[in-house]
C-alpha cells in the first residue's frame, strides 16, 4: 500500500499567526509519519450565539472597522489593515490551500480534525457557528480522529443551555479516536460521550518550529512585543507596559492587533514572528499562541488571564499548569515588571515539552497504522 492520504480539518483559513502556525505544524507531524496530507475545509454553521452588536458586513470587515476605530498610532492601524489585506495571499500556499473551499472528504484514509478550537460551538463567529462539519457528522473518510481538539470556553453547561448536548454527544460517540489540548475539553468528552480522550500539545508545540531554519529577526533595535488581539490591553495595561518600556530603552511592538501602547506593528509572514519573538527581550500576551510562542522561543513573558467578555481562562490556565509555568501568570499590570525582568527556568519547560513531542508522535503513529491496516 503507498503512503496514507490524511485530510486535516482544522481553523486554517482563519486569519492569525496561531491558527496558521497550528495548521502548518500538525500537517509537518502527519507528513514525518509518512502521509500524504490535505487540508479539508468545513462549512460553518448557525451561530448559537447571536453578536452583541449585529453587522450586515462580513466578520473580518468588523473586526478591520473596530481596530480602526480602537486605540493606537493611525500608522500601526493603516499597517495592521496592510497586514490582514496580504494575510491569504502570504500563508495560504504555505498550506496548499486552493482558493475555492474543499469540503472532500470521500476518498481519504483518514480524516483528522483539530487542532485549535474546533468543538468552540457556542460563540458568535459566524466564521465557525455550530458546524456538525467540524464534529464529523458529514465524514466519508474510512477513518476519523481529532488531534488536541479544543472546545475554548464552550463548557458541557453551555451546550445543554443550548440544546445541544446530546447531539454533541452522539458526533463524538462517532470518533475512532479523540484527542484534546485541555482538561476543559477532555470534562466535555468525559461528561457527554463517556470517553476519556488523550491529552496532546497543540501542534504549535508539538511541532519543532525552531529545529527548522528560522530568519534573523526583522525588526531592528531592543525591543519587547505585545500580542493581543486588536484593543484588548486595557489603559491601565498599557500605561504600565509603556512605563516598563519606557525605562527600559525598549520599543514596544505589536503583533497580532494594534494596542494603546504601540511604536511599530509587525506586519509579518509566519514564520518572521517566529523570529520576531526569538529576537524580543520580553512578551506580554493574553493569547493562547502567543503564550507558546513565548515558550518555545523562551523568552521572558507575562500572560493575562481574562475571565471578562471572550475569556481565556480555561484555555491558558490549563496551558500554563501543563508547560509548569503557572507563576507567569499576571494577576495586574503591577506584576509586569516583575516577570518580563525574570526568564523562568527553562529546563523543566523543555523537558515537558520534549514529552509532550514524543506523545503526540505516538498518538498519529498508532492511528496512522491503524488507517492503514483497516
Amino acid at each position: 500500500m503507498g503512503k496514507p492520504l490524511v485530510g486535516v480539518m482544522s481553523m486554517q483559513r482563519i486569519r492569525n499567526y496561531g491558527s496558521f502556525l497550528q495548521a502548518y505544524g500538525l500537517r509537518r507531524l502527519l507528513e514525518s509519519l509518512g502521509c500524504g496530507v490535505r487540508f479539508v475545509d468545513y462549512r460553518p454553521g448557525k451561530c448559537l450565539v447571536e453578536p452583541e452588536r449585529p453587522s450586515r458586513l462580513p466578520r473580518p470587515a468588523v473586526k478591520l472597522a473596530e481596530a480602526l476605530a480602537g486605540p493606537g498610532p493611525l500608522a500601526a492601524k493603516l499597517a495592521y489593515a496592510n497586514y490582514k489585506r496580504r494575510y491569504d495571499a502570504r500563508t495560504w500556499p504555505l498550506l496548499g490551500l486552493p482558493v475555492e473551499p474543499e469540503y472532500r472528504t470521500a476518498g481519504l484514509d483518514m480524516l483528522v480534525i483539530g487542532s485549535d478550537e474546533v468543538f468552540n460551538c457556542v460563540q458568535a463567529n459566524p466564521n465557525v457557528g455550530f458546524s456538525p462539519d467540524l464534529f464529523g457528522a458529514n465524514s466519508k473518510a474510512r477513518r476519523l480522529i481529532t488531534y488536541a481538539a479544543s472546545c475554548g470556553n464552550t463548557t458541557p453547561a453551555k451546550l445543554r443551555e443550548h440544546g445541544v448536548a446530546g447531539e454533541v454527544a452522539g458526533w463524538l460517540r462517532g470518533f475512532d479516536a479523540l484527542s484534546v489540548r485541555d482538561e476543559n475539553t477532555a470534562s466535555v468528552v468525559r461528561e457527554l460521550a463517556g470517553v476519556d480522550p488523550a491529552r496532546n500539545l497543540d501542534p504549535v508545540l508539538a511541532w519543532d518550529f525552531f529545529g527548522e531554519e528560522v530568519p534573523e529577526s526583522p525588526v531592528e533595535g531592543r525591543y519587547l512585543i505585545a500580542y493581543a488581539y486588536s484593543g484588548r490591553l486595557t489603559k491601565g495595561e498599557c500605561a504600565a507596559l509603556r512605563g516598563y518600556a519606557d525605562d527600559r530603552g525598549l520599543k514596544v511592538v505589536n503583533v497580532g492587533g494594534v494596542q494603546g501602547c504601540c511604536d511599530e506593528f509587525l506586519d509579518l509572514g509566519p514564520f518572521e514572528v517566529l523570529a520576531a519573538f526569538r529576537g524580543a527581550e520580553c512578551v506580554l500576551t493574553d493569547t493562547f499562541h502567543g503564550t507558546i510562542l513565548s515558550a518555545i522561543a523562551e523568552r521572558p513573558f507575562a500572560a493575562v488571564v481574562r475571565t471578562q467578555g471572550y475569556g481565556n481562562v480555561e484555555k491558558l490556565t490549563d496551558l500554563l499548569g501543563r508547560l509548569g509555568l503557572g507563576s507567569r501568570v499576571a494577576s495586574s499590570a503591577a506584576d509586569f515588571a516583575r516577570l518580563l525582568d525574570s526568564a523562568p527556568d527553562w529546563g523543566p519547560v523543555r523537558e515537558r515539552v520534549a514529552e509532550g513531542r514524543a506523545a503526540a508522535r505516538s498518538y498519529l503513529q498508532k492511528e496512522v497504522s491503524a488507517c492503514t491496516r483497516s
